[in-house]
């Protein structure tokens, strides 16, 4: 089977800023990676390292499969490319794990009787097979209501807005203990300039029919099921096949728009980078 590509949406959270969200799609495979946020000063030529990772991930991920790579080879190729590349172009190595530029991904590649899936951290594949209610393949779910926790506590802890905690200095120690258990047994590993990362991404073998329509997406997008509940998860597959994802993305900052400081909804940025691409298996 192949994939068939219905339509792509990938907004900035701030348009002032760099999309730190990346995309890439072909009948042969389609991923959605999510640069995380960097709490240190940007090492690669460019204005965000969170965005090179995305974007070079997704790259070089499709590059691999349309060269034949099975999906685990290419996953394992790209990453051991983002390892060279970060290694030569960098200004100078990081002086902790914190300044490694880290990326959540989604990756799927259909096959004879559906499609395998890989991924990392908290992008997600909400698989519809037709007449059945949406499947869930990542962790997204149980990731974006443990950022919500923490966004609550923080808001009932300090009484400020929790969309100001990134943007203050006393705060960042703590994101940055966080960053630095990544691709440690002590946290999660994620797409990154480090090739061992490529023995543990998550994955698992999809059993689906033709006619099932996939959408990856990033928690950017995926919180209007989760955190706004502006539809249900299936009731998204469906707002994405009928009204369209760049639709979609309206009512998603306009929801956002409606709470700037992150009190009705908790959450530690007001408007996150958001990117889906909806797929129909063929």
């Amino acid at each position: 089977m192949l994939f068939e590509i219905i339509e792509s949406v990938s907004v900035p959270g701030d348009p002032a800023k760099p999309n730190d969200d990346a995309f890439a799609a072909e009948p042969v495979a389609a991923v959605v990676l999510d640069g995380a946020t960097m709490v240190s000063e940007n090492l690669m030529p460019g204005k965000s390292d969170a965005a090179w990772i995305a974007s070079f991930g997704a790259r070089r991920l499709l590059a691999h499969v349309k060269d034949g790579d099975t999906p685990r080879a290419a996953l394992r190729h790209a990453l051991a490319d983002a390892e060279r590349s970060f290694a030569g172009l960098r200004r100078r190595p990081p002086a902790a794990p914190h300044e490694l530029p880290l990326a959540s991904m989604i990756f799927a590649a259909p096959n004879e009787s559906g499609f395998d899936v890989l991924w990392y951290g908290d992008c997600v594949a909400l698989v519809q097979r037709p007449g059945e209610a949406a499947e869930v393949v990542g962790a997204a779910l149980e990731k974006r209501a443990g950022e919500a926790t923490a966004a609550q506590r923080f808001l009932d802890e300090t009484g400020l807005a929790p969309v100001e905690a990134l943007k203050r200095e006393q705060y960042l120690p703590l994101f940055r203990s966080g960053r630095a258990k990544v691709n440690t047994p002590a946290g999660d590993w994620l797409f990154s300039p480090v090739a061992a990362a490529s023995e543990h991404a998550a994955r698992a073998r999809i059993t689906a029919p033709p006619g099932t329509f996939v959408l990856l997406s990033s928690d950017g997008f995926l919180t209007l099921a989760t955190s706004y509940h502006h539809v249900t998860l299936t009731g998204l597959v469906e707002a994405a096949r009928d009204q369209g994802l760049k639709a979609l993305a309206e009512n998603l900052r306009t929801i956002e728009n409606g709470d700037p400081e992150g009190r009705a909804y908790p959450r530690f940025k007001q408007s996150d980078d958001a990117t889906a691409v909806l797929l129909k298996l063929v």
